[in-house]
Parts: C-alpha cells; sequence; structure tokens
C-alpha cells in the first residue's frame, strides 16, 4: 500500500505538471491584448462672459464716492484749502431765495443751490486760509432721479459759461471760464465768479462735472491773489467722473439691476397691513390716474387738496390716520404719497399703529431704525424752513423719505411720516 501510494502520489503531480505547463504554453502563444490609449481629458465648458452692460449711467447712494476727489487731490489744485473733512452723507441745505435778478435770465444759475431737487449726496468741505469766517469751500457729488434731470442742469451751466462772461447784477458782473471738451460721455466748465462792489464784490470759483444722472460741483471762496488752474480742474473733475463711469459699467455688468415684484394688497385690509415700498403704499401704487389712487382706500375719506397744486388727504375709517396722496404736475397721476405727516409741526394727530409701515419702519420709530434698515441713503437739513428727513432713492428714480421731527443725526430724531415718490415727475429749474 505505501508504494501504490506513492506512485498514485507521483501520478498526480506528474498530471499536475504537465497541465501547469500547458497553460503557461497557451498563454505564451495568446496574442499580446492591444494598447489602450490614455484619455484626453475633455474640454472645459467656458461660460461667455456677459455682455457689457450698455443701460444708463444711474448711480446710486454710496456709488457717489466714486465721484469724491482726495485731500490731497484738492489741495495740490487749491493751495489754500486746509482742514479738508472727510466724504459725508449728510447735507445741508439753505433754500432762502436770492438779491437782485441776473440780466440775461440764464446767469441765475450762479446762485441756484445745485443740490435742491436732487435725491442723494455725498459731499466734502473745507476751510480757505486767509479767507476769514466767509473763507470756505465744498465738493458736491449730486445724484438725481435720472439722466434727464442732471444733464439738464448740466446743459444750464453750460449755457451760462457762454453767455455770462459779462452780465448785469445789480452792477456790472463777470464769469472767466472754461469749457473741456467732452470726454467718455462726461462734460465739464470751470470759472471765476466776481460780483460786483455794491453786491458785496466777493469772487468765487466754481467747478461743474457731469455723467448720468450725476452733478458733481466744486466750489471755493477766492482771494483777489488766488488764481486757480480752472482747465486743471475741470479736467480733473472729468477724468474722475469718467472713472465712476467705467466702475459703474464694470458693476452692472458683473450684477445687472433687477426690479423686484411688490405683492398685490386688498384695499379693504387694514391700513396696518400695507406695506410702503417704492411702487406706492399698499393697492396705491405711483403713476396711478389720480382718481385710482384716492379709490384704491375702501371706505377712506377724501379731503380735497387746501391749495392749488397741493395734496389730496385720504383719512382711515375711523378717523384715527392719513395719508397724503401729491399729484403731478398736471394733476393727473399720483406723483407721491406720504403715510402720517410731511412736518412735525404740520398736519393732523396719527394713530401710528394704525398706518402702514416700511421694512417694518413705522411712524413714530427712531429715524436710526430706518436709516439700518435702509442704508446708503443722504441726511438732509434745510435751515431755511427746518424741515428734516432722511433719502434713499432707486436707480429708476423712486425715493422714500423719512420726515423727522428735528434734525436726523439728533438721537431722539423719529419720524413723523413716510414719503414714496417717482422723483423723475419733478420739474428742474430752468432760467433763461
Amino acid at each position: 500500500m505505501p508504494e501504490a501510494t506513492s506512485i498514485r502520489s507521483r501520478l498526480a503531480a506528474g498530471i499536475g505538471a504537465v497541465a501547469v505547463s500547458a497553460l503557461l504554453a497557451l498563454t505564451a502563444c495568446a496574442p499580446a491584448p492591444e494598447s489602450q490609449p490614455t484619455p484626453t481629458p475633455s474640454a472645459a465648458t467656458e461660460t461667455p462672459a456677459p455682455e457689457p452692460y450698455a443701460g444708463p449711467a444711474l448711480f446710486v447712494g454710496d456709488e457717489l464716492n466714486w465721484f469724491m476727489l482726495s485731500p490731497d487731490e484738492i489741495s495740490s489744485v487749491l493751495p489754500a484749502s486746509t482742514d479738508i473733512g472727510a466724504a459725508s452723507s449728510v447735507l445741508t441745505q439753505i433754500s432762502d431765495g436770492w438779491g437782485p435778478d441776473p440780466v440775461p435770465a440764464i446767469c441765475t444759475n450762479f446762485l441756484v443751490e445745485e443740490s435742491l431737487g436732487t435725491v442723494g449726496s455725498r459731499n466734502m468741505e473745507w476751510r480757505v486760509n486767509g479767507g476769514g469766517d466767509q473763507g470756505y469751500g465744498h465738493l458736491l457729488a449730486l445724484q438725481f432721479a435720472d439722466e434727464a434731470h442732471a444733464q439738464g442742469r448740466m446743459d444750464q451751466l453750460i449755457a451760462m459759461a457762454e453767455q455770462c462772461s459779462t452780465f448785469d447784477f445789480n452792477g456790472p458782473a463777470s464769469f472767466e471760464s472754461v469749457v473741456p471738451e467732452p470726454a467718455d460721455g462726461v462734460r465739464a466748465m470751470a470759472g471765476t465768479l466776481q460780483l460786483p462792489e455794491i453786491e458785496g464784490g466777493g469772487r468765487g470759483f466754481s467747478a461743474f462735472a457731469s455723467v448720468g444722472n450725476v452733478l458733481v460741483e466744486l466750489w471755493q471762496t477766492q482771494g483777489s491773489g488766488d488764481v486757480p488752474d480752472a482747465r486743471a480742474i475741470a479736467e480733473l473733475l472729468q477724468d474722475r467722473a469718467a472713472e465712476a463711469r467705467a466702475t459703474l459699467i464694470e458693476e452692472l455688468t458683473a450684477n445687472p439691476p433687477t426690479v423686484e415684484e411688490e405683492p398685490a394688497i386688498d384695499g379693504g385690509a387694514p391700513w396696518s397691513d400695507w406695506e410702503i415700498a417704492f411702487g406706492g403704499v399698499g393697492p396705491i401704487r405711483l403713476g396711478d390716474p389720480i382718481d385710482t389712487a384716492l379709490s384704491a382706500a375702501e371706505g377712506a375719506q377724501t379731503v380735497a387738496p387746501e391749495y392749488e397744486q397741493g395734496p389730496w388727504r385720504i383719512v382711515n375709517a375711523d378717523g384715527s390716520a392719513s395719508m397724503l396722496i401729491q399729484p403731478s404736475a398736471d394733476g393727473s397721476t399720483a406723483a407721491s404719497i406720504t403715510v402720517g405727516n410731511a412736518r412735525s409741526l404740520e398736519g393732523m394727530p396719527q394713530n401710528t399703529a394704525s398706518l402702514p409701515s416700511a421694512g417694518g419702519i413705522r411712524v413714530g420709530a427712531p429715524v436710526a431704525d430706518a436709516i439700518a434698515a435702509f442704508p446708503g441713503g443722504t441726511t438732509v437739513t434745510v435751515s431755511s424752513s427746518g424741515d428734516d428727513w432722511y433719502d434713499v432713492a432707486t436707480r429708476d428714480g423712486r425715493l422714500l423719505r423719512f420726515h423727522a421731527d428735528r434734525d436726523v443725526v439728533d438721537d431722539g430724531a423719529v419720524i413723523v411720516g413716510v414719503q414714496v415718490e417717482d422723483a423723475t415727475l419733478r420739474t428742474f429749474f430752468s432760467f433763461g
């Protein structure tokens, strides 16, 4: 048996060896596998570059800072300037009229506060060495509701430069100016105004540039020996405005402007459920025919204007709250709507809880709450009338104004009214 086992073992081993040898032979005879090409990475799909923004050059809010000059730039072209402040969104307007009427009438533009009728601003102020208490200068970047308003103002200023080299202002007056060629869609002009001795004999230097819906004004009192380089300053403002326009196009190409839809509101719902938005107040829409606007608030009492071209007032059912609806200049459509009162010393008492709100901000709330909810606006004080408000506007010229009971920068200032307006419907100054 041991011998038999050994033989079987050797036979098995032999058979196994033969099988392995055969397998190796077959493997050696098999054709070599075809080599596979190395995969080529597919080209990444390229996202096409967005089309450059080609719409109107409409600047808003903090974009006005793009027009500002640095203190070094101001002092380099106006060496007498000193104590140059930082750019600010707080604007003071005088708005108290002027003296004699200039001849020709186009020269009245010298006397107009360019900031009147604007919906936003940024400004810088400084003192003038040797100018005493009257030595003062400023730089303003002024946002108008649309291009038509800003360019209309610039048209008037260019015409003034052309027609007012000499003019009458209760005596001989003059304006020596330069008007550079327009460049990159930007116009500019600059010059020195000399008033007659009977009107104080003052001298002042002013320069302007305009693009899109923005007008830039630089102004400084001027001593007898102080002669700024008008062309250099005009071209400096022109170049800065062109840079601002290029920045705007870049920004709006990357982030095209959009329009948010506002929800429909039931005219029979309580006023406190209505929203004050840039398109109107609840069911009362800017641009609606005035009859439609007045009837949109179901059950409200309508009070006719107290004077020609004045606002209509609507009062809620229980007489505790009211709104003002201001018609357009031709009386046909709703141009603005004010929730509450436009001024702290006028109007009827308001139950603020019954009034609509703007982003949760109601009449009676601190103005600081509105500034936090709607940042990037402009604070305005009108010294002649005592009016104070906070403005924030959209690119399409819709304005939200929070009327205050005192200077907005005061900690205790509260909202007495909230106004929404289509500021493109405003009429602008035109002389000559």
